[in-house]
Order: structure tokens, then C-alpha cells, then sequence
């Protein structure tokens, strides 16, 4: 499909460079320098714009106010708004105020042809064919739901490991869609058809490991004999997945070596071996390197697995995926429960769905839009229909952003003027919402911190200058938390590199995803 795509930034040489990028992927791009040129293109021009990238801080009229805007006149068209301040704030307020999607400058060519592309299947056909497919059981990569950089290199590398038997290792914390990209692999490979076997080897009786994969034959020499097919043997031809595999006991490692090695697998209590062609894919969410170093996983098994390492990210640090995932599980549940018509999920909820971190992944951002889908007695999904979550987040929840605002004037003659050129269809382009409230970082700092004058104290209890390096520890743990972990912007305002900030997280022991917990 050639889209219409209308580009909105005040920097000309931006502007240049996201058309080139709109073009090199066949879709059209129109120019405007900012909200209320775009304000008025929209009203002047008569064929339909497919999606619009929207730039947040411009002069005359900035994103969040021209969102508004639009949002007021009942135009639907899917906003992806691009940002050069990567806080989580500013996120959730674009969310909230209707963004599709958001990218972080400077942005890739390919991020935005992603991003455009995503905006372009929201029709009911291709939510629905994803559906289908799924139930079928056959998941291919296009049904992996990202946006994000990261997990866009995550496909590309198992798209590659998919053309060859190479042993793949998939890291990543619980929840994170390892059992996915592993089933995407097998779809992709020359074994699509044949079976795909999974094993959680964290769930399994460590007495009970070593027969569920291998098999076992009891009486095979008194005649009443009794035969199990281990794991391997059933996968023969196809993938055997083994899930958690930093928890298989160190026995049935030695065993599971042979196996990798040789492709031979020994059923107990049979006394003999069998050939079987098995492709491996393992997964853990343990460092396995720290493992092997502890004693409790085999190096040369290791070294044996480890050819084709890839590490899922976790959601928090791939915040672009939540929008879309969120939109895809309220439509996959809609038509689970047979619903008349298919929840949506509003700007509102979108907004505190990204503010959350997941600590369980995609697994817990899915249960917790079923729930909601469930539960629901509209056709919309709000915050209200995700009290766990907000109960979770509540310094982005609208009450709280609205006394933490500050109204900021804009002293702008030349706005002043320009009002009158936007059409009564665009209420939201008058100067209240040009002058709409924003959160003030000073004031959600106060929140945060009540009771404290000097977020970070000059001297110590005994009236002394504090070191130096604990006045800097301190600072770093603040800027983490601060800004939720998001390192880029962590390093930048602190003005150091991220290679020496993750430097200065390992001397000082900060666990960046609970940064001010002290170090055991």
C-alpha cells in the first residue's frame, strides 16, 4: 500500500531526511514546519493522509497541543511522534494525548519504515489473520509484535540462525517471548513441518529429568516390558526446545552433551543408543556463564550450546512494543470471548500501560489485558479497566499529573496572529491548548521527595564533607531513578558516556533496575 504521510518538524534538515525515508519505502510525503501549518494542510487538503509524523517540541504550536487538536476534530489518523528527550514522562503524556506509536531521535531510516508500516495494519483483516494464524499454532516472525531497535535486531539475528542447524541459546527474563521466537525459528527453517517439542526444564523433578528426555524401558529383559519415548526421540526430524535449561541437574547434562554431540540419546534402564536428527534451541532466563563459573553447569556443555547467543530485552527496556502489543491482545481476546465488537484500548490506558515496568513481561502485559477484556462492560479499555497496574504507578495517573502541571504562557505575537487562520473544526488549536499544562520535573521531584530540602546532602551526619565518590554513587543512583532506567538519558544528563556509566555501575554494585537497593 503507497501511504500518505504528512512529516511535521520545525528543523528543515529533519524534515529532509524523514521524507527521504518516507520515499525510499514507496509512500508519499508532505512537509509542514509545524503544528499549525499541519493544522492547516489538514484542513485545506482534500485527499486522505494515511499516518503523520509528528515532531513534540516545535514553536507556535508544539506536538501534544497540535495532537490535541486533532483529536478534538474527530481526526483518527495514526500519529507516530518522534522526541529527542527520551523520558518516560513525555512518553506517556504522547500517549495519552492519541500517539500511535513514538520513536526517540535520532531515528533510523528502518524505524520509521517499521513504525509506518505498523500504523498502516490496524484494519480489522490483518488483526484477524494473526489471529488465525495463531491458533493454528503456527507462528511465524510476522507475528512478532515489535517496534523497538532491539528487538528488531533480536528477529533479524533468529531470522538468520533459521537458515541453519546452529544450536541457539535465547536469554532473557521470564515472560519475554523466548518460547516465541524460538517457534518463529522452526517456522522459518527446513523443519517447519516437522515437530517442534518444547521442555521446561525448571518444571520437571530433577529424578524425572533424565526420562523425560531420553525415555525410559522398564522389564525390557523379563518380558513385561513398559516403554516411554523421551523427549529427543519425539522431536526427531524437528526442534526440541528446552526452556530453562540452566536448571537441568548436572547429570543429565553429562548425557545431554552426547546427545548435542553425537545425536545419539541412550533410553534408561534399555542399554542401547539411538540415532536422532534433532535441532536445538535452549533458553534461559539464569546467566549461564556465571552458572558454569559457580559449578552447577557444565563448561564444555556450555561452549557446546553457546554458538548462536541472542538476548531478548525485557519490555521495560523496550517500551515502543507496549502500544502494539497491547492493541494486538485486546483484539486477540475480543475474538476469543466472542464478542460482539472488539475492545479497543484508549490513549488514557495506553499512557499507564507504557508509564509500567512489567516486571513479568509480555506474559504479564498479556494476562492483564485479558483480564481487562474479560471484565470489561464497554467497548473501550480505560484506566480504570487496569486498577492493579495504576494502584502500581500513581505519578502518572491524570489526578496526580494535573496537580504536579504548571501552566507555561506562550508570549508569542506571531501566534497570536496566526490563530485566526485555523478553522472552527480544530478547537484544540486555540491558544488554551497551545498553553495546555505539562508536568514540571521539579514538581514530580518534590513529589518524590517530600521530606528533603537537598535531594543529595553536602556533609554527613558528623558534619563533614562527603567523599566524593559517595556524593557520586548517590547521584547516579538518583539520575537512575529518576529517569527509570533509561541509560541513554541517564548518561547524557549526567554527561558521561554509557560505557562510563555502566563502568560506575559495576564499582559502586547499582542494579540499574533497582537502583537504590544496596548492594548485599
Amino acid at each position: 500500500m503507497i501511504a500518505q504521510v504528512l512529516v511535521v518538524d520545525d528543523d528543515p534538515i529533519q524534515r529532509r531526511l524523514l521524507k527521504n525515508a518516507v520515499e525510499r519505502y514507496g509512500h508519499v510525503a508532505h512537509l509542514a514546519e509545524n503544528g499549525l501549518a499541519a493544522l492547516e494542510f489538514l484542513r485545506t487538503n482534500r485527499g486522505p493522509i494515511n499516518v503523520i509524523v509528528l515532531d513534540l517540541m516545535m514553536p507556535e504550536m508544539d506536538g501534544l497541543s497540535f495532537l490535541t487538536a486533532i483529536r478534538e476534530a474527530g481526526v483518527d489518523t495514526p500519529v507516530i511522534v518522534q522526541t529527542g528527550q527520551g523520558g518516560i514522562e513525555t512518553v506517556v503524556e504522547a500517549m495519552r494525548a492519541g500517539a500511535f506509536d513514538f520513536v526517540v531521535k535520532p531515528v533510523s531510516p528502518e524505524r520509521i519504515g517499521t513504525s509506518i508500516s505498523n500504523a498502516l495494519k490496524l484494519d480489522q483483516k490483518e488483526a484477524k489473520a494473526r489471529i488465525g494464524r495463531r491458533r493454528t499454532g503456527a507462528i511465524g516472525f510476522a507475528d512478532i509484535v515489535s517496534a523497538s531497535p532491539d528487538m528488531l535486531r533480536v528477529i533479524d539475528l533468529a531470522q538468520r540462525a533459521a537458515h541453519s542447524n546452529i544450536p541457539v541459546v535465547l536469554e532473557g527474563e521470564s515472560g519475554v517471548g523466548k518460547e516465541m521466537v524460538a517457534r518463529a525459528i522452526q517456522s522459518a527453517s527446513d523443519r517447519a513441518n516437522k515437530p517442534f517439542i518444547t521442555v521446561n526444564c525448571g518444571a520437571i523433578p530433577h529424578n524425572l529429568v533424565e526420562s523425560i528426555l531420553f525415555g525410559h524401558e522398564k522389564g525390557a529383559f523379563t518380558g513385561a516390558a513398559e516403554k516411554h519415548t523421551g523427549k529427543f526421540v519425539e522431536a526427531d526430524g524437528g526442534t526440541l526446545f528446552l526452556d530453562e535449561i540452566g536448571d537441568l541437574p548436572l547429570e543429565v547434562q553429562v548425557k545431554l552433551l552426547r546427545a548435542v554431540q553425537q545425536g545419539e540419546v541412550e533410553t534408561v534402564g534399555a542399554g542401547k543408543v539411538q540415532k536422532v536428527n534433532v535441532r536445538l534451541i535452549s533458553a534461559t532466563n539464569k546467566d549461564l556463564i556465571e552458572e558454569v563459573r559457580a559449578g552447577r553447569f557444565r563448561e564444555d556443555l556450555y561452549y557446546r550450546l553457546n554458538v548462536f547467543p541472542i538476548t531478548i530485552p525485557a519490555l521495560r527496556r523496550r517500551k515502543e512494543d507496549i502500544p502494539h502489543l497491547a492493541r494486538v491482545f485486546a483484539e486477540r481476546f475480543s475474538q476469543e470471548q466472542k464478542l460482539a465488537k472488539s475492545v479497543t484500548v484508549s490513549a488514557d490506558a495506553l499512557g499507564l500501560l507504557t508509564a509500567y515496568d512489567w516486571p513479568g513481561n509480555i506474559r504479564q502485559l498479556e494476562n492483564a489485558i485479558f483480564r481487562a477484556v474479560v471484565l470489561t462492560q464497554g467497548d473501550e479499555l480505560g484506566e480504570a479497566d487496569f486498577p492493579q497496574i495504576a494502584a502500581q504507578v500513581p505519578e502518572f495517573r491524570s489526578a496526580e499529573l494535573a496537580a504536579t502541571a504548571v501552566i507555561v504562557p506562550v508570549a508569542n505575537p506571531v501566534q497570536a496572529k496566526r490563530e485566526t487562520v485555523i478553522d472552527a473544526n480544530f478547537p484544540g488549536a486555540r491558544a488554551d491548548a497551545a498553553q495546555s499544562a505539562r508536568p514540571d520535573p521539579r514538581a514530580l521531584l518534590a513529589a518524590a521527595y517530600p521530606s528533603s530540602d537537598n535531594v543529595i546532602a553536602s556533609t554527613d551526619d558528623a558534619g563533614e564533607v562527603r567523599k566524593l565518590a559517595d556524593v557520586e554513587e548517590e547521584l547516579i543512583r538518583f539520575a537512575l531513578k529518576f529517569y527509570r532506567g533509561q541509560m541513554s538519558q541517564v548518561a547524557r544528563k549526567l554527561g558521561i558516556g554509557r560505557s562510563t556509566l555502566y563502568r560506575k555501575l559495576k564499582d559502586y554494585g547499582i542494579d540499574p533496575d533497582d537502583p537504590l537497593r544496596e548492594a548485599a
